[in-house]
């Protein structure tokens, strides 16, 4: 889907949650918890900014684990089932179905395991402290893996230029709020520097490092003047790929 990225302005999706707090119930933490793990001991960074000692851990997990793989397991679910589940029951759907894809426990592992703790949800928990991985866990919330990187030549658009943002194929994961294809804005900020994903997403654009600019649109140029506040200014921080000359 094009939209799930970002469901600003979608109609009809029932009433808007007014919730505050990061976790609603316990075990979002310890979800959000595995996902952090799982991004410490990517394999991808033995190739970031910042030096990690990643070949030497002492983990069975050789995988690339970014926020891109979890988006992309998100926005790739069935539409129906994107708008059934929870945010966090996103996210445990799918990290298990990144780890059955990857061989590191079967579908019927996985179901013996999740009936085992559902009849007995007091039971320990598999437990194997590292200090090697919990300093790296340490390095990474600390130092991430990705910043700006030295931008050869010139930003394609100035502040101040009007511009119109690109309609790409729909793939995977993208990093374009739907609502934002095809509309008119003008740059507000160019970034200095540039700027790459942590993977490539093909026909979508970005990838390689490239400028990011922060896009002023009005409101009313979006969602249409009957249904936008006046004087209302919404802004996007874009990848230059998904940028186009106002005409």
């Amino acid at each position: 889907m094009k939209l799930q990225h970002h469901l600003g302005g979608i109609e009809n999706l029932g009433p808007v949650s007014t919730e505050t707090r990061v976790f609603v119930e316990p075990w979002e933490k310890r979800i959000f918890g595995i996902h952090t793990v799982m991004m410490a001991e990517s394999a991808h960074l033995s190739d970031a900014l910042h030096a990690y000692p990643v070949k030497d851990l002492p983990t069975s997990f050789k995988n690339d684990w970014t926020w891109a793989s979890l988006r992309t397991g998100a926005e790739d679910m069935q539409p129906f089932e994107y708008f059934k589940y929870r945010y966090y029951e996103k996210w445990l759907g799918g990290i298990s179905q990144f780890f059955v894809d990857q061989g590191y426990i079967s579908a019927e592992e996985l179901a013996e395991k999740t009936a085992h703790f559902r009849a007995n949800p007091d039971a320990a928990l598999p437990e194997k402290p590292s200090e090697a991985i919990s300093t790296q866990i340490d390095a990474y919330l600390k130092k991430g893996d990705s910043g700006a990187h030295k931008l050869d030549g010139e930003a394609q658009f100035k502040a101040g230029e009007t511009i119109r943002i690109a309609d790409p194929d729909a793939v995977d994961h993208t990093r374009l709020p739907g609502y934002l294809r095809n509309k008119t804005g003008v740059v507000d900020r160019v970034y200095p520097g540039a700027f790459s994903y942590f993977v490539s997403t093909g026909p979508d654009g970005i990838g390689k490092p490239m400028p990011v600019y922060q896009i002023a649109f009005d409101a009313t140029d979006i969602w249409g003047p009957g249904k936008s506040e006046t004087q209302t200014t919404i802004y996007a921080d874009l990848y230059e790929a998904y940028i186009l000359p106002s005409s």
